[in-house]
This record gives structure tokens, C-alpha cells and sequence, in this order.
């Protein structure tokens, strides 16, 4: 997921022509307490959660397990750090600025440890976690950091007698649940805007991947947040997470994950008390390859779409339409280029591509891959586990696939490409918009014309057009349909966050001395 320049596939073009960071040697992880009031807390009931490295199936370490009665805590802390005349509410909104600025600054000083941290309980290879998780990190933290003293209001023209002006004012405490995906990356886009606008935050990390966010935490800390602004409480959804979305002392939840959960989110924030929330869903994202583009070109992107991050990426390219008088080439190409695709340990600077997040994920996958040869998809390469040990599969390409098969409809998360074929640019619309989902699309062609013509006519939140998964702090993200509500980065995240007030001031007609 390229953010800000960074290299798409997460390591320089000519890796061997370069020193490369190398990963740390990492013999104990030192944060593994819940981190409330800028303290690190044991849970309520003492229970933790084992934290296992997907690549090995070896135990990292456990770290303590929220639950309900810690979220209280945490949102006490959350709600006292947001009082009026509180250390947070009396900063400078510059100050605001100048610590989201130091954040960035010790993740660039501890970026090696945490690209290293993040490939070992993900399984992402470490160089794309080098290059792309924490290069995106850091820069969201640096653009919002800018954004801290520019939030303004506006005045309006009304009668004569009256003055009106709107103030934009922290929505208050925020709750967000982020996925295991992205860990580091997620974090920081919820953070990093609630911040700026002067919140505060309880954030509930994957109990999958909990270790980079609370190492932040101790970062939090040194970069001089004062206490209670920042809570990290990881945690199983059905625990800390319903107890975020439910409770009556957060104003606004953000929730990254699954449609089916972004729902009960939605209806937990409904029944307890009306909290705004946004949500970013889930994907079933089309990209079209018209018979006039560089095949080249859209065949390493679709690719990256398709396998980047062994396919758990919602903006996953898992839907590729293709003309049809291009359609063998671009399908001989594709196979050519994944079979090139260097899967093994994470922290071999060799390796693109690592294992699924856990068994269930991996199991998931490769139900998918079986219902397509039952429902006569022709598998070109791929379609099985990679080695005994860990959760490796390999880089799978489907061919004819059609749109009532499952592997068309549903959600793959995993390293599936499947290519299908079009006939005509009005049957191609209508056949990617024939989803129930609408978060990114792509669209490879020569024609500007074109570009911009199926670009307007796509339903989704992004439009990439000759280019994938490229993702900016100053852009926004998020879905139509079911891929969500709201969005996030850039300056639209900004509402998000905000309440607008509006103060209305008659005035006297009579001058006073």
C-alpha cells in the first residue's frame, strides 16, 4: 500500500545495489501492559493473550487482555484529560502540532525496531514494513501535525444587527478499533487526525497484533502527551470492542474491519448514545484493463493490487476485468510475473511475499481457491499451501471466472487473483459496480477520455487510474455502499473529528463609549 512516494512493493527498485536496514535481533518485547493515563496498567481480570509470529508459529510473548471494566478506566482517563482547563484543552493549538510532530520523530528514531515488530507478529515482509508501514506512519503523523493550528471557523453575512461566526470544536473522547492488517499504519490514521482536532482518544489494537501500537505508546509518553490523552487497550471484539462501541462516555468510535462487524458497530453506537461513527470496510474492488493500456504496466499493478500483503488489503484488486483481445496476453503475463513472486521468512530481504495472519484466515483462503475449481474458474498457477510450517500460500491466479462464482462475490483476503473478461466499456461499468461494496477501483488506459469517463462512472471512494494502491496522507479514503462511512486522511478526515459550532452575536445599535 504505496503512501507518499514510498516504492509500491515496499523495497527500492534495484534492492541489491543498495545497504538495505536489516532487521533488529529482538529478545524481548518490553510493552505489554495495557497503557492508561500514560501508565501501563495489568488487566482487571488478569487475563493476557499469546501473541504468536505467523511465519513460524513460535510465541512471541502475552500481552494483557482488556475488558470491559478496563475500557472504564481507560475512558475515565480519556474524559479527565478532556476537561475544560485541563493540560490538553489549555495547550496552544500549535502545541498540539509540535508533539504529533516529536511522535514522528521517535518513530523515525525507533523505525527499525518497529518495522521489525510489525513483520513478526503480521507476517508482512519486514522491508515492506520498513519502507511502506512506517514511511506512512510517520508522514500522517507529520501532515496532521501541520494541520493542528489551521482548523478555522467562517463567518457568515446575516442581518445587519447580527454577527455569526463557527468554531470547530474536538468532538471529545473518540474510540477506534483498528485491524491486524496494517497495525502501525492503521494506529496512526486514527490518532493522528483526533489529535490534531484536539481529542481525546481510547484506541482498542488487534488481539492479534498488538505489539507496535504499544510500543507507541511508550512514545506517546516521551514525546510529552500530557496523561489520559492517548489509551491503548488491546482486546477481542466481543469484549473491549462492543465496550468502546457501547459506551456511554465515548463520543465517536472509528472502526477499521469487516462489514459484518462494522454493522454491529453501527448499532451498538445507535443504542447506547447516538456516537458519531465512521467505519472503513471491506472491498470487492474491480480493476480494468482496457485494451489500449501498457499490459506491462497493468499487469505489475494488478499484481501488486492482488498479492500485496498476501492479499489482506481491503482495496485488494480481486476483481481484474480485461478486454477481451488483450484478455490470453494479459492472463500469460500475469502467470509469468506471479510465479517470480520470492515467498518465505519475512526477514530475508529477498522475500515479497509471507504467510496468512492465522489458521482461520489460511483455512478461509483456501475454500475460496477450491470453490472456484468446483465452479469451473480455470486455476492457471497456485491453489495450495507453500511449505508445512506457517501459513504460506502460494500467489494463486483464476482465469474465466465469472461473476456468479464465489470467488467474484466475496471477499477473499488472501492471495487470489481473479482475471475476467469484457467485451465492451458499458458492459464493464455496470458489471463492476454490481457489487454491494464501493472502496477503490482502477482503471488502465491510454485514453485520458476513457480514464476519465469510466473514473466518474465507477462507484467507489478511489479511482486509480494507470497506478494501485496509491495512498496519500493529503487524500482522503473511504468507501460507498457497504465499504463504509466517512473518511479518513487528508483534510476531510478533519470533519470527522470536529463539532461545528455556530455563535450568533446581536449587536447593539446604539454606539457605547
Amino acid at each position: 500500500m504505496a503512501q507518499n512516494g514510498t516504492p509500491e512493493n515496499g523495497v527500492p527498485a534495484d534492492p541489491a545495489a543498495l545497504p538495505l536496514p536489516q532487521p533488529c535481533r529482538i529478545t524481548d518485547i518490553k510493552h505489554t501492559k495495557l497503557f492508561i493515563n500514560n501508565e501501563w496498567h495489568s488487566s482487571a481480570k488478569g487475563k493476557t493473550i499469546p501473541i504468536f509470529n505467523p511465519a513460524t508459529g513460535d510465541k512471541i510473548c502475552e500481552v494483557e487482555e482488556a475488558d470491559k471494566a478496563d475500557v472504564d478506566v481507560a475512558v475515565e482517563a480519556a474524559r479527565a484529560a478532556m476537561k475544560r482547563g485541563s493540560a490538553w484543552r489549555r495547550m496552544d493549538v500549535s502545541g498540539r502540532g509540535r508533539l504529533l510532530h516529536k511522535l514522528a520523530e521517535l518513530l523515525e528514531r525507533d523505525r527499525t525496531l518497529l518495522a521489525t515488530m510489525e513483520s513478526m507478529d503480521s507476517g508482512k515482509p519486514f522491508l515492506q514494513s520498513f519502507f511502506i508501514d512506517l514511511e506512512g506512519s510517520i508522514k500522517t503523523l507529520r501532515y496532521y501535525a501541520g494541520w493542528a493550528d489551521k482548523i478555522h471557523g467562517k463567518t457568515m453575512p446575516v442581518d445587519d444587527n447580527f454577527m455569526c461566526f463557527t468554531k470547530h470544536e474536538p468532538v471529545g473522547v473518540c474510540g477506534a478499533i483498528i485491524p491486524w492488517n496494517f497495525p502501525l499504519l492503521m494506529f496512526t490514521w486514527k490518532i493522528a487526525p483526533a489529535l490534531c482536532c484536539g481529542n481525546t482518544v481510547v484506541i482498542k489494537p488487534s488481539e492479534l497484533t498488538p505489539l507496535t501500537a504499544l510500543h507507541v505508546g511508550a512514545l506517546i509518553k516521551e514525546a510529552g502527551f500530557p496523561p489520559g490523552v492517548v489509551n491503548i487497550v488491546p482486546g477481542f471484539g466481543p469484549t473491549s470492542g462492543a465496550a468502546i462501541a457501547s459506551h456511554m462516555g465515548i463520543d465517536k468510535v472509528a472502526f477499521t474491519g469487516s462489514v459484518e462487524v462494522g454493522q454491529l458497530i453501527k448499532e451498538a453506537a445507535a443504542k447506547s448514545n447516538l456516537k458519531r461513527v465512521t467505519l472503513e470496510l471491506g472491498g470487492k474492488n474491480p480493476c480494468i484493463v482496457f485494451g489500449d493500456s501498457d499490459l506491462q504496466l497493468a499487469v505489475q499493478e494488478a499484481q501488486k493490487g492482488a498479492f500485496y500483503n498476501q492479499g489482506q488489503c481491503c482495496t485488494a484488486a480481486s476483481r481484474v476485468f480485461v478486454e477481451e483481445r488483450v484478455y490470453d496476453e494479459f492472463v500469460r503475463l500475469s502467470v509469468e510475473s506471479a510465479k517470480k513472486i520470492v515467498a518465505g521468512d519475512p526477514m530475508d530481504p529477498r522475500t515479497s511475499h509471507g504467510p496468512q495472519i492465522n489458521q482461520q484466515q489460511f483455512e478461509k483462503i483456501l475454500d475460496l481457491v477450491e470453490s472456484g475449481k468446483r465452479e469451473g474458474a480455470k486455476l492457471e498457477c497456485g491453489g495450495h499451501a507453500l511449505q508445512d510450517k506457517g501459513l504460506f500460500i502460494q500467489p494463486t491466479i483464476f482465469s474465466d471466472v465469472k461473476d456468479h462464482m464465489r470467488l467474484a462475490k466475496e471477499e477473499i483476503f488472501g492471495p487470489v487473483q481473479c482475471i475476467m473478461k469484457f467485451k465492451s466499456q458499458e458492459e464493464v461499468i455496470e458489471r463492476a459496480n454490481s457489487t454491494h461494496y464501493g472502496l477503490a477501483a482502477a482503471v488502465f488506459t491510454r485514453s485520458v477520455d476513457r480514464a476519465m469517463s469510466v473514473s466518474s462512472a465507477l462507484e467507489a471512494g478511489t479511482v486509480w487510474v494507470n497506478c494501485y494502491n496509491a495512498l496519500h496522507a493529503q487524500a482522503p479514503f473511504g468507501g460507498y455502499k457497504m465499504s463504509g462511512n466517512g473518511r479518513e486522511l487528508g483534510e476531510y478526515a478533519l470533519a470527522e473529528y470536529t463539532e461545528v459550532k455556530a455563535v450568533t452575536i446581536k449587536l447593539s445599535e446604539q454606539l457605547t463609549l
